[in-house]
């Protein structure tokens, strides 16, 4: 075995030599599915041809994540052999053709998922197969609860354990590391496991991970949480619902997010969490990952169907998702608008501020610490107080210790090419451009935005300011910025 330190993300792939002795006598050829053993460790991966003097006759190079998968050092013996058949797969082919998945299928399908025995390609087949709307209430229960069954999961010993979780698709919606502080300076239990970013500039993890360590095991995570009543780790790092972060590395290229995998994605990772009470924030909005009222009404319908047959008190709240909230795009943007409303600096994004209380108040009464109407107000007193600031730091400090966020060396303004009124905010088109500067590989990259809806704005005024860490990243951000100017739009008879 040889580790050659290319990168393929998640998926582990092996390269051989094709006219080695091994790929000869099994026949095997570029893409197979191959089983690999070192000593008592085994993976399945996929085979990447190599026709150049790369590797030696005798040799296979392990990708980076079949070398973390598999372990060992260059040099070492491993064996190769054709994997032993995949009847898991069977229940896709059914139902490709209509036919139900049931319990039995949904966990067969699951562990196999999680063992890596399912290739790139044949999990885009089972996520297609299910998007669409084309799960049922019953088969959505079935996946959820096969997903908690393949992975570990946390016991509290006390009641309510609250959570939140937003549904996506909205940039600089980092209401979560605000929310979590207000709710635990309340004394409720609030373990928040959160995602990075996969095609998004930020996910809530890469956002906290420049304030504070959030790659923390389940025996710190533990410690955190029975110390300051919450955190806000990263979930990925202790396998709480491993099967649905393999899927989302599939799922989100493909554009494919039905509100069946929504709906099991999520309360998967609530139900692992140890969470009894969970609200769900539902931005809609023409540009959202949820577009319609209609269609939110569907999907917040299905999440408490779901989580009330895992035992999970599920409500839903329908936000506004017509523009980013807060002013900052990208890892480190954020956590400086999320730094400003903790610490109730004159200049914070008050949207941000705003919505953070509204959604931390629900929390306070689904947890009984509020009565009914009354959690809103009792948010902006803890908020106000610095009550919020204070558990913030005091988590920073349990994870591993509060850092500052870092800022970009490279800028560049986006200005009004004329007056007039603000009347759309592109929330796809503005995620791409920070993206496009950096964000999230790079924490200080990403788009700061300057302007809401329905801002009254004068020509040469700024709109935006695109953050980059290197130059090339700020020219190819500039580019695509500069030719999608439309992404805010500006009615000059305004």
């Amino acid at each position: 075995m040889r580790r050659i330190g290319i990168d393929t993300y998640l998926e582990p792939v092996i390269y051989m030599r094709s006219e080695c002795h091994i790929c000869r006598s099994e026949g095997f050829e570029a893409h197979s599915r191959i089983e690999v053993w070192r000593g008592g460790q085994h993976i399945v991966a996929t085979l990447n041809v190599v026709h150049s003097p790369l590797l030696a006759l005798d040799e296979a190079g392990l990708s980076e994540a079949a070398w973390r998968a598999l372990g060992g050092v260059d040099g070492e013996q491993i064996k190769i052999f054709h994997p032993q058949p995949m009847h898991s797969f069977s229940y896709v082919r059914g139902k490709i053709f209509g036919k139900p998945i049931d319990a039995e299928g949904a966990n067969a399908i699951m562990r196999d998922i999680v063992d890596g025995r399912y290739s790139d390609m044949e999990m885009a087949a089972f996520i297609a197969t299910c998007a669409g709307n084309r799960m049922d209430t019953n088969e959505i229960t079935a996946f959820t609860r096969a997903m908690i069954n393949v992975g570990k999961r946390l016991e509290w010993g006390r009641h309510p354990v609250v959570d939140k979780h937003c549904v996506g698709g909205l940039p600089g919606n980092r209401t979560t590391l605000i929310v979590v502080p207000i709710v635990a300076a309340c004394g409720l239990t609030i373990p928040k496991t959160s995602s990075r970013a996969i095609t998004s500039p930020a996910g809530s993890a890469d956002t906290m991970e420049t304030l504070a360590p959030v790659t923390l095991d389940l025996a710190r995570i533990r410690r955190v949480v029975e110390q300051e009543s919450g955190c806000i780790a990263w979930g990925g790092a202790v396998s709480l619902s491993p099967a649905d972060d393999i899927l989302i590395r599939v799922e989100r290229p493909l554009g494919l997010d039905s509100d069946g995998q929504l709906v099991a994605s999520v309360l998967s990772k609530k139900a692992a969490a140890g969470s009894t009470h969970a609200l769900i924030d539902i931005p809609v909005g023409p540009t959202a990952k949820v577009r319609s009222e209609q269609a939110a009404q569907l999907l917040g319908a299905r999440l408490i169907e779901v989580g009330q047959a895992l035992g999970i008190q599920v409500q839903t709240i329908v936000t506004d998702g017509r523009q980013p909230i807060g002013r900052g795009i990208g890892p480190a943007l954020e956590a400086h608008d999320v730094l400003a409303v903790l610490q109730n600096l004159p200049d914070a994004p008050d949207d941000l501020r705003q919505r953070a209380l509204l959604l931390a108040g629900q929390v306070l009464e689904m947890g009984g610490k509020a009565q009914p109407g009354k959690g809103m107000a009792l948010a902006h007193t803890v908020l106000a107080s610095g009550a919020a600031w204070k558990k913030f730091q005091a988590i920073c400090d349990a994870q591993g210790g509060m850092r500052v966020p870092p800022r970009a060396a490279h800028q560049h303004v986006l200005t009004a090419a004329a007056g007039g009124r603000v009347v759309e905010i592109d929330n796809r088109r503005l995620a791409r451009a920070a993206k496009l500067a950096g964000a999230p590989r790079a924490p200080a990259a990403g788009v700061l935005l300057h302007v809401a809806l329905d801002t009254v704005v004068q020509k040469g005024q700024p709109l935006l300011t695109i953050h980059a860490e290197s130059p090339g990243e700020l020219a190819y951000a500039k580019t695509y910025v500069q030719a999608e100017q439309d992404m805010i739009l500006i009615d000059e008879d305004r």
